[in-house]
């Protein structure tokens, strides 16, 4: 007979199964990410599917969304029940077009950053091939042929 798994997880336990410091989900919680509670031995637990929570946090994390912004996305998903599928596609739709913009300029840095780096020329005003005549410096500061709108990027 097989013993039932618990429901929830003490912290050293949340840590080692979402690959954190135990600091991080203390951080996580400050900042109102995830949540705990205590047992009356003032032991701190986390509920499993706050493991889902600290995985989403931390792919977000990992390619730059800030904070506040998965915030934002975790406040709107139940904390009464089990977060469904369809829960996890709407909190996710806002960050679609954004992500898809991360991806582009990521794939542009990729594919174009060796052309600047690689001529050698380090030009600031000028560059025959891809800055003629420093168009791109009267748009305003900054690395307008990765970033600025799509016209500037031609």
């Amino acid at each position: 007979m097989s013993k039932p798994v618990p429901s929830d997880l003490s912290v050293g336990q949340m840590a080692a199964r979402a690959g954190v410091p135990v600091s991080t989900l203390h951080f996580y919680e400050a900042e109102g990410l995830i949540r705990s509670w205590r047992t009356p031995a003032n032991h701190r637990r986390y509920d499993r599917r706050e493991l889902r929570r600290v995985a989403i946090i931390k792919v977000a994390q990992s390619v730059g969304v800030p904070l506040s912004q998965i915030r934002d996305v975790l406040d709107g998903l139940p904390r009464d029940r089990a977060v469904s599928a369809r829960d996890w596609a709407a909190a996710a739709e806002p960050w679609r077009e954004m992500l898809s913009e991360r991806i582009e300029l990521m794939t542009r840095l990729r594919d174009q950053m060796g052309y600047c780096i690689g001529c050698g020329c380090l030009s600031i005003d000028s560059c025959p091939l891809y800055n003629a005549d420093d168009r791109l410096g009267r748009s305003g500061p900054g690395p307008r042929r990765w970033t600025g709108p799509r016209e500037e990027r031609a």
